[in-house]
């Protein structure tokens, strides 16, 4: 498809006066797009569902989750790659930006033309079977993007595509296709605004809903939090009252017995045993809380 005729392209005829506005009036007008744009999200609640299925199905292959775009798109992939180590104590979430991490700070949007350098970024991950691959693109057309998730897909990949216009050529590509068309910009052409707001959630949802799937959460806290500075120490810490209800003190001997690892202090507190049975409760249980609390060893 044309670039001119892609929805994200098109200039919007209601805002033809946009810079004659009053500030109130373009900051809610800003606002209600981004709103709109989570509700597009949430149309597509069934294929985003198929796609963390597909994703969680590798993961426990021992697979990586890895995103791949370039300039915003890309941009964002690194961003939710970025968070996943601190939050779910993981580095199988992997960000790939088309000219590599420096094109995070400096715009070097010409690597997004090259199809061969996006197939050469996937041959450089070693992608193989048990990774799932999803590609960003708000155009769906980014040849960088097509690239990867075409080597991806004949490695044996699972492969999503997240784009933001129908009938995207990006879908046509891969096993688990995502549109998210939120329609013209603001500012036309300019995706990083609503449509960025769609694949950042989109992202977000795949990556947070995997990590759920994976037992990497428990009732809705961060159990596999890493706790690598005293604002996630302290955050530990309450994590395990939170789910125990432990009295401080309890729960103050139960980390530091646990060295840290969340996990094993709530097992340890819930279930009234020793750092060493809770590991191994972890263990048999596939670093499931839920299912370790219902081990009888």
């Amino acid at each position: 498809m044309d670039l001119a005729n892609l929805v994200t392209e098109q200039r919007r005829p209601d805002l033809s006066d946009l810079e004659l506005r009053g500030t109130l009036d373009l900051v809610e007008l800003m606002a209600g797009d981004h709103a709109a744009a989570v509700a597009v999200v949430a149309a597509e609640a069934p294929r985003i569902a198929a796609a963390v299925d597909a994703v969680v199905t590798q993961l426990r292959r021992g697979g990586r989750l890895v995103y791949v775009g370039a300039g915003t798109a890309g941009r964002l992939g690194l961003l939710d790659a970025a968070e996943c180590p601190p939050t779910f104590d993981t580095d199988r979430v992997v960000g790939v930006l088309a000219g590599g991490e420096r094109a995070f700070l400096t715009s070097h949007e010409g690597v997004e033309d090259d199809t061969a350098r996006g197939a050469a970024d996937m041959e450089r991950l070693r992608i193989g079977a048990d990774d799932a691959v999803v590609g960003v693109a708000a155009s769906g057309r980014t040849p960088y993007t097509i690239g990867a998730v075409d080597l991806a897909r004949a490695r044996g990949a699972v492969t999503v595509g997240v784009s933001c216009n129908p009938g995207a050529k990006l879908s046509r590509h891969v096993d688990h296709p995502i549109e998210a068309v939120v329609g013209p910009e603001l500012l036309a052409g300019s995706t990083r605004l609503k449509a960025g707001t769609a694949q950042k959630v989109v992202l977000n949802t795949l990556s947070t809903l995997a990590m759920v799937r994976t037992g990497k959460t428990f009732g809705g806290l961060m159990v596999d939090v890493r706790a690598s500075n005293d604002k996630l120490r302290d955050r530990a810490r309450r994590i395990v009252a939170e789910a125990t209800g432990a009295p401080d003190a309890e729960v103050e001997r139960a980390v530091a017995a646990a060295e840290g690892e969340v996990k094993v202090a709530i097992v340890m507190l819930a279930a009234g045993t020793d750092a060493g049975t809770a590991r191994r409760r972890l263990a048999a249980s596939d670093g499931v809380v839920r299912t370790a609390l219902e081990v009888r060893q």
